[in-house]
């Protein structure tokens, strides 16, 4: 009998003359819907993508208002583990970047709407992994061997035998969320990177090698040359990587097509502000978010997602912090990675560039390395992925011609060492 029972029937009542009442955890006041995990990979499960299109059928329909729990894999679809060394990562294969849950149908969305989307919950596996991989990552010309920390995970915190004395507190989010793109977005998006691509910059065309789902996106798919690959951000959202989305913020999305299309991957038990090692410490998990439509309100949001919270950004600030301060200064003879496909030879004369936020912040990650090795014994792969998880690089002045200033800021109470 229940325990109220129990206690009645002790003071001398009748179990008849009164009802079997129900634990709190019997009563239901919340609609849920549930994306779930199948199989072993991405590959596997019909309830995942790797790519972009308008074509790819919705795995599941929500209302507005319920609860949406997505079963999430961690960003390479990998068999990595606590016991995983960096030669592992050359098993890795880029082509399966992002394994996505998702799209779901949300009813009475339309074209032309915005979806609000609040993070109610991330519960975290219990493993997770940050690595180096060479030539990615935002210092990857000098960092080009692999590298990889395994954390052991929980609500509370982060810790890794390749970071002795380090413990990440739990500030996760979903790295990659977003709506898919209509017909005219794909098509737009495809020229403006396509064109990058030719004048000689980074772009991603589309790969429909273990591109996902098969019929739409892969070497058969109906759509193979026009699914967008999800390593880039776009106005749709996708992989913003942006640390202050946590539990209890909104996120305005635009609504492209009817439904939407919302999907969600890709999630970080922790990142710092630039992401600057290529990854965060990733992990899959359990996200739990509810939705509601605003109507007719694309117009606001064209240039990219917007967000809006309240307090919960403050837990993200450090208690004690160490920072360095970079400006656009290099040496002669020197050309900055991310400018090299412009062939300028005015760059490679001059010691100081103009208005260059991007040099900035790369010297002030250069200082941050060196001092982190310095005063706090680590190795220069360790300081470069504790700044990745932990530190924010942030832009601190954009009027100060030519120097605008970059600075990175290292908290210090997650350091025991």
């Amino acid at each position: 009998m229940k325990r109220s029972a129990a206690v009645l029937v002790a003071l001398g009542a009748s179990v008849a003359s009164f009802p079997l009442w129900a634990d709190t955890a019997d009563v239901k006041t919340q609609s849920w819907v549930h994306v779930k995990k199948q199989g072993t990979h991405c590959k596997d499960d019909p309830n995942r993508m790797n790519r972009y299109h308008p074509a790819i059928k919705p795995v599941m329909r929500a209302k507005p208002g319920q609860l949406i729990l997505f079963e999430t894999r961690d960003a390479l679809d990998s068999d990595l583990n606590v016991d995983s060394q960096p030669k592992d990562l050359a098993a890795v294969d880029l082509n399966n970047v992002h394994p996505i849950t998702g799209p779901v149908y949300i009813e009475g969305a339309k074209r032309g709407d915005v979806l609000a989307v609040t993070l109610i919950d991330v519960e975290p596996d219990e493993y997770g992994y940050t690595t180096i991989v060479p030539g990615f990552g935002f210092l990857r010309d000098l960092f080009t061997q692999p590298y990889i920390a395994n954390w052991e995970l929980n609500r509370m915190e982060a810790v890794s035998k390749q970071l002795p004395g380090v413990a990440i507190p739990m500030n996760a989010f979903m790295g990659t969320v977003g709506t898919l793109p209509g017909p005219a977005e794909v098509d737009a998006w495809l020229e403006r990177e396509t064109k990058l691509g030719e004048a000689g910059g980074i772009a991603l065309p589309p790969q429909p090698i273990n591109a996902l789902p098969a019929d739409v996106c892969g070497p058969n798919g109906s759509h193979k040359d026009k699914c967008l690959r999800t390593i880039p951000p776009r106005e749709n959202g996708g992989n913003m990587d942006v640390k202050q989305m946590v539990v209890g913020t909104t996120l305005l999305l635009p609504c492209y097509i009817d439904g939407c299309g919302l999907f969600v991957g890709d999630v970080h038990y922790a990142q710092g502000d630039g992401e600057v090692s290529g990854t965060a410490i990733e992990m899959g998990a359990k996200v739990t978010v509810r939705t509601e439509i605003r109507k007719g309100m694309l117009a606001m949001i064209r240039g990219g997602p917007h967000f809006e919270g309240g307090s919960q950004l403050k837990k993200l600030e450090p208690d004690v912090f160490h920072a360095t301060v970079g400006y656009p200064t290099k040496k002669a003879g020197e050309v900055p990675p991310y400018l090299k496909y412009l062939d300028s030879e005015k760059i490679a004369g001059l010691t100081n560039l103009s208005e260059d936020l991007a040099l900035a912040a790369r010297n002030s990650l250069i200082d941050m390395l060196d001092w982190l090795q310095k005063n706090r014994s680590m190795s220069a792969e360790q300081a470069y992925v504790y700044i990745s998880v932990a530190c924010d690089v942030r832009i601190s002045n954009m009027v100060d011609v030519p120097n605008y200033t970059a600075s990175t800021i290292c908290p210090l109470e997650h350091i025991k060492r």
